[in-house]
């Protein structure tokens, strides 16, 4: 199932990449259900907090109306940064899956309590991100 739901999260990264934004997607499942979908939109808002996983744990809460996502697992393409991985952590989050690990701003060595799963579809994830680096030098 890792796989299914990691390409419904590549699906909403190259939504972002089609608006050049860094191509980040993220899902959120609960009850084998997705409950949030989002993608990176820093640049169209021009706000920086507004990364795929913050925009999707944001859809999340109010799709099941609490703040907690106890039992829910976050899908994201890439292995999510400081900011949203204490996000993560105080929505409880139970389990993270990511694709390409974020080697300059990964944070997820430092959860506690949350299970994470990488590598999932890491190639096409990877290759999402650096085919928009490319093309932005």
């Amino acid at each position: 199932m890792d796989e299914y739901y990691m390409k419904i999260a590549i699906k909403e990264a190259n939504k972002a990449l089609n608006k050049e934004e860094v191509p980040v997607g993220a899902i959120i499942i609960k009850n084998n259900k997705i409950i949030a979908k989002a993608h990176n939109k820093k640049e169209k808002l021009n706000d920086s907090t507004k990364h795929a996983e913050i925009i999707a744990i944001s859809k999340a809460c109010k799709k099941i109306k609490n703040w907690r996502l106890d039992d829910c697992i976050l899908y994201v393409t890439m292995e999510p940064c400081m900011m949203c991985s204490g996000a993560i952590e105080q929505s409880r989050i139970k389990k993270i899956v990511y694709g390409t690990k974020n080697k300059n701003y990964g944070y997820t060595e430092n959860l506690k309590n949350i299970e994470i799963i990488s590598q999932i579809c890491e190639k096409e994830c990877k290759n999402l991100v650096q085919t928009f680096f490319k093309k932005r030098r």
